[in-house]
């Protein structure tokens, strides 16, 4: 499927680098930026998603990434740790994003630099254009919103940078589609499941948002833009390269 890791901030490590990677989840970036850079250091918010990371390491038998429990709007390193500083799929969910730049900034050394990737859900768009699926969207978006999150946060990575002090910074967008046969399984089967079987899926049900039968409904329409041909899905994403000072 796509990679996690941008060109851009593929491009910015260096072999000697020591890199922090915030946010980490299932690992399958850390252990490709592992690859890259001399050490890696990955945090999760707690001990449970810091788990599925370290399966991921173990997995591909990586030995130099560090595991830490950690709060991105609080990280718990020194001042100019790092020589780059990477989050991806992160600030879109994190309260302050602000004051994370700002954090990642701080363990980040002068000279260094932070390097940040988000989608911009307002920014989706897809073939054929199944109604059931801009009922999702609107699901999905509203649960980020009443989570503090911020689902549209590609476009507002570099006015967050701003606020957060940076000021060497360069912003761009990068694209997924799915579009062939095998990528469009994996991402409708991926919602399809979600729609069903996970937090977002009993946060809705909970919430009222949806019955149960409704996100059945939205777990077929999922199935069914996978199998048609013609399926097309396009994902936006901002990203921003901050040279610290």
């Amino acid at each position: 499927m796509a990679s996690g890791v941008s060109r851009s901030a593929r491009a910015s490590a260096k072999p000697t680098d020591r890199l922090l990677d915030v946010g980490a989840g299932a690992g399958t970036i850390t252990v490709d930026l592992a690859g890259i850079v001399a050490e890696v250091t990955a945090t999760e918010i707690g001990s449970e998603g810091l788990e599925l990371t370290r399966s991921t390491v173990a997995a591909r038998g990586v030995t130099n990434i560090e595991l830490r429990v950690a709060d991105i709007h609080a990280l718990p390193f020194d001042d100019a740790t790092f020589d780059v500083t990477h989050a991806h799929q992160v600030l879109q969910h994190v309260a302050d994003p602000v004051q994370a730049l700002r954090e990642m900034a701080r363990v980040t050394r002068p000279g260094g630099i932070v390097a940040v990737r988000d989608s911009d859900y307002g920014g989706f768009t897809w073939w054929p254009r199944i109604a059931r699926l801009n009922t999702w969207l609107d699901l999905y978006r509203s649960i980020a919103f009443a989570n503090g999150g911020e689902p549209d946060a590609g476009r507002r990575l570099l006015s967050w940078a701003h606020a957060a002090g940076l000021r060497d910074v360069v912003a761009t967008s990068s694209t997924w589609c799915y579009a062939d046969p095998v990528s469009r399984a994996w991402w409708g089967g991926m919602w399809a499941d979600r729609m069903v079987d996970s937090a977002i899926a009993q946060q809705i049900t909970t919430s009222g948002r949806a019955t149960q039968e409704d996100l059945r409904s939205l777990r077929d329409a999922w199935r069914e833009w996978a199998s048609d041909e013609d399926g097309w899905f396009s994902v936006p994403h901002g990203e921003i390269i901050c040279r610290v000072r």
